[in-house]
């Protein structure tokens, strides 16, 4: 029966949004470790330092500011953005790659970049994850090493910014607290209900 719906499951763009410290990395790193054979996780170019236990070509890939620039110059990004001070693009041959092998192309990006995907991809899903509440918002910011007053009211306004412009997503999910299962088993059910769909979502690149 699997088989079948896949079968019938037409592949998405589909990109995944949220504020910083919302749990857009822990969403996707569960959806990666599902095994799911129909997803294409992209792996986003930086121009950042990794951060602890991050790995080159699974987390980014990660380059100099120079080389980032070549890349753009080059016309290589599908979708590019200078997010706190990094460049952090799309590389466009993931994208397209993906769809020839009719896999859902999995695109995680900041909501500036989900807004400049939507206008060069308009049948795009967009799917912005939501914190409970601005505390645990917080929470995550520091566990995550954000330790300065002045960088915490930074990100928490950029937060509550973002989470004005939800108007623009196909689908809010919000990831409660100590239950990442849940956001992640919804964000899943998503995909392959709107991938099912008729008339479908036609992607042009």
């Amino acid at each position: 029966m699997l088989e079948e719906r896949e079968l019938n499951q037409h592949p998405l763009v589909v990109v995944i949004s949220g504020p910083s410290g919302v749990g857009k990395d822990v969403i996707i790193d569960q959806m990666i470790g599902s095994n799911r054979l129909g997803f294409h996780f992209v792996v986003t170019t930086t121009s950042r330092s990794p951060r602890q236990g991050e790995q080159e070509g699974i987390n980014h890939n990660f380059v100099s500011v120079e080389h980032f620039k070549k890349l753009i110059r080059s016309n290589k990004l599908l979708e590019w953005a200078q997010v706190y001070d990094n460049y952090y693009g799309v590389p466009r041959i993931q994208v397209s790659d993906a769809l020839a092998d009719g896999k859902h192309v999995i695109i995680r990006v900041d909501v500036q970049g989900a807004k400049r995907l939507k206008e060069i991809i308009p049948e795009a899903l967009l799917i912005f994850i939501l914190p409970p509440s601005l505390d645990v918002l917080r929470s995550h910011l520091e566990k995550r090493g954000v330790d300065t007053e002045n960088e915490m009211k930074k990100r928490l306004l950029a937060a509550k910014q973002e989470i004005t412009q939800t108007d623009l997503f196909d689908f809010t999910v919000t990831n409660k607290e100590h239950n990442l299962d849940q956001a992640v088993n919804r964000v899943i059910q998503i995909i392959e209900t709107e991938s099912l769909k008729k008339p479908t979502r036609e992607i042009r690149l």
